[in-house]
């Protein structure tokens, strides 16, 4: 049967239809359906159905996959019947790694990205300080000294003669260094004498003034003094990020590393029903971990919450952008440092040790080698099956050593990674490490191969948050100009359908709630994203339109309507 008749077969049927029976892989159907969706292809990600053609949803449940003929018996009056031919349907795509809120601010804050030189970069903070208020604070991110000129890092003279009355404080484009101005260090306290903090390193000249520059911790030194968003503020970025998300074809995210003040922001959004987008949230753990002792993780026991806060996120080295990922051998491209340990060994053990007795999931920021193995060993550290049964989690695992890649699951540990990071980074990545390093580098398919539980995100604002960018950066490790021929390190590619899982079901698992979520089946919440046509394994992929979102049965964003 061709695809174009669907709908016509399914309105001819709306009136008497629930006496016929159902088949096996569906329900009963007491009541009709309110939704009924036909598409070119389901992708329902369940292994003992794996394609469909059409979707049956009643409240915030599906109650049949199938065939045309097999939700014909969940069709009524008043039914709403959507008949997208062409198009894909998969469970709803879920970010397993990402900044919501960050997003928000990202939004309504200034943009650096893709500027080639400081000084392009200099010239958005001057336009920005026309007109405001002397003394007022001037944030933003996206700044890469890799894009520029000699790929040195900035110093502060180039903002201080772009906003000589404006404190300036600019995030690097990982979020793991920041570039300051005069006015901004003066306001800190910032001097030659100011220590580096640990887990900290503050760039100097060589006469030992500070260039502007602050890595990882030292960036607190400034930060600490930029004022806090209001609660209005907070509710309007995550409001602005979350529609931008559904957007995208996103319905849900892992939110990492959130402070108290935003989780109760994120609370009443939920709480109000003004929350459209699903949140599994961390909370920072820094300084708050003796906190957790007297403070429950949330449960999501049918998987339709909208705001669950069930982890705890840190941080155990910097990023390889910025020479703060901690390595086992030093940068090849700088031998004078290995990169910074923001915890130790021990430190980790610790947290872990803390985190695990409270009932919370530990997500811990780990890029580099030698880092990756210490959060390995202090997950291991607290006793067989512990970390599994919790389902921590390693974010990012940029570069583990190849020895260390079948403890992920082993331990059961999820591998939390960005596809996108590996071909944002492969133009200067081998510099960093050496070609002997990027054995263990980006590799999605080894730890597959492995057995572990890989996750896939996009860490965004860090990088764009469309997730056909990490589907294909998955799939081809290439650039959108299809470099390098072949994709970098190319034996690390993945299929479509592993890519599909890691953004659907892998995140559903690492929530805690694989069996509400994550796959088109009976029984399962209505999450879905609709494609304009069906997936390629290819370059089509970045330009493949979202047609429509659907979460917990509302639909998030309506069908695009025309030809697909």
């Amino acid at each position: 049967m061709s695809k174009a008749p669907l709908f016509g077969l399914l309105s001819s049927l709306a009136v008497g239809c629930a006496a016929q029976s159902p088949p096996a892989t569906t329900t009963t159907p007491s009541t009709p359906a309110d939704l009924v969706i036909t598409a070119g292809v389901v992708r329902t990600m369940d292994p003992q159905k794996p394609r469909a053609e059409a979707v049956a949803v009643r409240g915030d449940r599906i109650v049949a996959v199938g065939s045309a003929a097999d939700v014909r018996p969940f069709v009524g009056p008043k039914t709403r019947l959507v008949d997208l031919p062409g198009r894909a349907i998969v469970p709803g795509l879920v970010d397993g790694h990402c900044h919501l809120y960050g997003l928000g601010v990202a939004l309504e804050t200034l943009s650096v990205r893709g500027k080639k030189s400081a000084e392009e970069a200099a010239k958005v903070v001057a336009d920005a300080a026309k007109g405001r208020a002397k003394g007022e604070w001037i944030t933003g991110r996206g700044w890469d000294q890799n894009l520029w000129p000699g790929a040195q890092f900035p110093t502060h003279g180039v903002l201080d003669a772009a906003a000589p009355e404006h404190p300036v404080a600019l995030s690097r484009i990982d979020g793991h260094a920041l570039w300051a101005n005069a006015a901004a260090m003066r306001a800190a306290g910032i001097g030659k004498g100011t220590a580096d903090p640990p887990g900290g390193r503050i760039l100097r000249d060589a006469a030992g003034e500070p260039t502007g520059v602050f890595i990882d911790n030292a960036m607190n030194l400034v930060e600490a003094k930029i004022p806090a968003d209001p609660p209005d503020v907070r509710e309007r970025r995550i409001l602005r990020a979350a529609e931008e998300a559904i957007s995208l074809g996103l319905t849900g995210v892992h939110e990492m590393g959130i402070d108290d003040e935003t989780v109760k922001v994120y609370r009443a959004l939920a709480a109000s029903g003004r929350l459209p987008i699903r949140v599994h949230a961390y909370l920072s753990g820094e300084g708050r971990l003796e906190a957790l002792k007297g403070r429950a993780p949330d449960v999501d026991a049918t998987g339709t919450a909208m705001f669950v806060l069930r982890g705890v996120k840190l941080f155990a080295d910097g990023a390889l952008g910025s020479r703060g990922a901690a390595l086992l051998r030093p940068y090849a491209d700088e031998p004078s440092t290995s990169g910074l340990m923001l915890m130790d060994r021990d430190a980790l053990t610790r947290a872990a040790h803390l985190v695990a007795d409270a009932g919370y999931q530990l997500a811990v920021h780990a890029i580099g080698d030698r880092a990756n193995r210490n959060v390995l060993d202090a997950f291991e550290a607290i006793g067989p099956g512990r970390a599994k049964s919790l389902r921590f989690r390693v974010e990012h695992a940029q570069i583990v050593a190849p020895e260390d890649l079948p403890r992920f699951s082993s331990l059961g540990v999820i591998a939390s990674m960005q596809p996108t990071h590996a071909t944002s980074d492969m133009p200067w990545a081998p510099a960093r490490l050496g070609g002997d390093r990027l054995r263990g580098a980006y590799a999605w398919r080894s730890l597959l191969s492995s057995g572990a539980r890989v996750v896939f995100g996009s860490d965004f604002p860090v990088e764009e948050p469309s997730p056909l960018l990490g589907l294909y950066a998955a799939v081809s490790r290439q650039d959108l100009e299809g470099q390098p021929p072949g994709g970098w390190t190319p034996a690390e590619r993945i299929d479509l359908d592993e890519a599909l899982m890691a953004f659907t079901a892998a995140p559903a698992y690492a929530a805690f709630v694989e069996g509400n979520r994550g796959r088109i089946a009976p029984g399962y919440v209505a999450d879905l994203t609709v494609f304009g046509r069906d997936l390629a394994p290819d370059r089509s992929l970045v330009d493949t339109p979202i047609d429509m979102v659907v979460v917990g049965g509302r639909i998030a964003r309506e069908p695009r309507t025309g030809a697909p």
